[in-house]
């Protein structure tokens, strides 16, 4: 089981995450929250990594902040300054596990989290692997075009938020790019990996997963 802890962000405050550990020698995975914010499902995806593995580290970019209410999750994420998250809370975890591992990380993250994931692959130069699902960011803030390491997205036909259409795009801009990617696409709903969400889809989720680990064993 992991724990909370304290990490530094490049502009020297600090952030909270939730931390679990396998092994001083082992790669890191930044794991990003969906809009809920830092909840018990994403502190266990965390410990599944560890448990892989990895050294996996959460950051609470909401500083405490958790919510089961739509509504709610929609206002702290549209509060959310998405660059600073990326700049310096992002980046921060990436580095922390940069300097407690082996030196190379992956960042991966669902929702908002998937978002935050291709923003990273983008301004990050600590990422050395990025895993997405279903999330977009705007692509004046992050064209993925520009992505410079190995990126595997996932992604659900069912989804009024990343559409397929949506989909699209991102793909034409990674193969415009000439980014090494791998992109799916499931027979599922938007959260389909959550297993607290009325959307969960037990054959998408672990497909996704088992996909994933591949991606990650070979790539970092």
């Amino acid at each position: 089981m992991g724990r909370m802890m304290e990490f530094a962000r490049l502009d020297g405050g600090r952030t909270k995450g939730f931390l679990a550990e396998a092994g001083g020698d082992r790669p890191g995975v930044v794991v990003i929250q969906e809009w809920w914010g830092l909840n018990d499902q994403i502190r266990g995806v965390a410990d599944r990594f560890a448990r892989a593995g990895y050294n996996a580290l959460a950051p609470d970019l909401y500083e405490g902040r958790v919510t089961q209410e739509p509504d709610e999750a929609n206002h702290m994420m549209s509060g959310l300054d998405f660059p600073g998250a990326t700049h310096q809370d992002l980046r921060g975890a990436a580095q922390h596990l940069q300097g407690a591992g082996n030196g190379r990380v992956a960042v991966m993250g669902y929702c908002m989290g998937g978002a935050l994931t291709i923003a990273s692959a983008v301004h990050v130069p600590e990422c050395d692997v990025a895993v997405c699902f279903y999330g977009i960011p705007p692509r004046e803030f992050a064209d993925a075009s520009t992505i410079a390491v190995p990126f595997q997205g996932h992604f659900a036909n069912d989804d009024d938020w990343c559409t397929p259409e949506a989909v699209d795009a991102l793909e034409a801009d990674l193969k415009a790019g000439g980014v090494e990617h791998e992109l799916y696409r499931y027979d599922a709903e938007h959260a389909f990996c959550n297993e607290v969400s009325d959307a969960y889809h037990v054959a998408s989720a672990r497909e996704s997963w088992s996909r994933m680990a591949d991606f990650l064993a070979d790539k970092l």
